[in-house]
């Protein structure tokens, strides 16, 4: 019989620490919320985006678009979902869209991405 190398091989419960543990867990929506958070950064071109955004702090998709070296319409779709899950803001400017990264973002992306850390 084989052992798990990453299981318990019985049942060795500290109730009291659990138990505190447990009551200052994060209630399921919060967690789904932040599972989204989390995942929007999960495509490559969403996170190629929060970083430029990350680096020129205000961008318009024209400039998302040269500097992820993607189409406009694609930029704008990623934009459109980093803005679904709190990671990014805009504002209209004119006809023109600007987006920049909201603090929680900021947060998200440094974790993922650390500033002057390349790939």
């Amino acid at each position: 019989m084989s052992i798990a190398p990453d299981r318990c091989e019985l049942l060795c419960l500290d109730l009291p620490k659990a138990e505190a543990v447990r009551a200052k867990r994060p209630g399921q929506d919060e967690l789904e919320a932040a599972a989204e958070r989390a995942k929007a950064l999960g495509d490559p071109t969403r996170l190629a985006v929060a970083v430029a955004l990350r680096d020129g702090e205000e961008l318009c998709v024209c400039d998302l678009a040269w500097v992820t070296e993607r189409s406009d319409k694609l930029v704008s779709h990623h934009a459109r979902a980093l803005r679904g899950a709190g990671l990014v803001s805009s504002r209209r400017d004119g006809k023109m869209v600007i987006y920049s990264l909201t603090a929680s973002g900021r947060v998200l992306l440094e974790s993922v991405m650390p500033s002057g850390v390349r790939a």
